[in-house]
């Protein structure tokens, strides 16, 4: 199933991630419209490959997920996020809250603390807009 997973690009991928976005069942006809597909018919022959990967299912007239799978991202409502991000957030919020309560007195300790939060902001930033801009799941 992993390498199936793997393999998932492109168009199909893009159709995967239009119904994982989607809190409800969605037909081919609105798949096909939404994602600009040529016809119903090029959005049904990627329907039939998620199908038959065990990704989505067959349900009441349209498509519903049957297995969410994501690599470096969360769901949360209709959005996929780089889970890296929320990592970044919480290093900026203890990087503020730091700042904010903490003496400002210029330390060795404090200063090389704040370098190494710094880092880790740096590093996670780097790796959400690395994450944000693949074309994976």
């Amino acid at each position: 199933m992993k390498d199936s997973v793997e393999t998932l690009t492109g168009t199909r991928l893009t159709v995967y991630r239009f119904i994982l976005t989607r809190n409800k069942r969605v037909g081919v006809r609105a798949i096909a419209k939404e994602l600009n597909l040529s016809s119903p018919s090029v959005a049904q022959h990627h329907l039939t490959h998620l199908e038959e990967m065990g990704l989505i299912k067959r349900e009441w007239g349209g498509y519903v997920i049957n297995k969410i799978v994501l690599q470096n991202r969360v769901k949360i409502n209709r959005f996929l996020i780089p889970r890296t991000l929320l990592y970044l957030l919480f290093s900026i919020g203890a990087l503020i809250v730091e700042l904010s309560f903490y003496p400002t007195v210029l330390f060795h300790t404090y200063i090389t603390a704040l370098i190494i939060k710094a880092t880790i902001i740096t590093f996670f930033t780097y790796e959400t807009i690395k994450i944000w801009h693949e074309k994976t799941i």
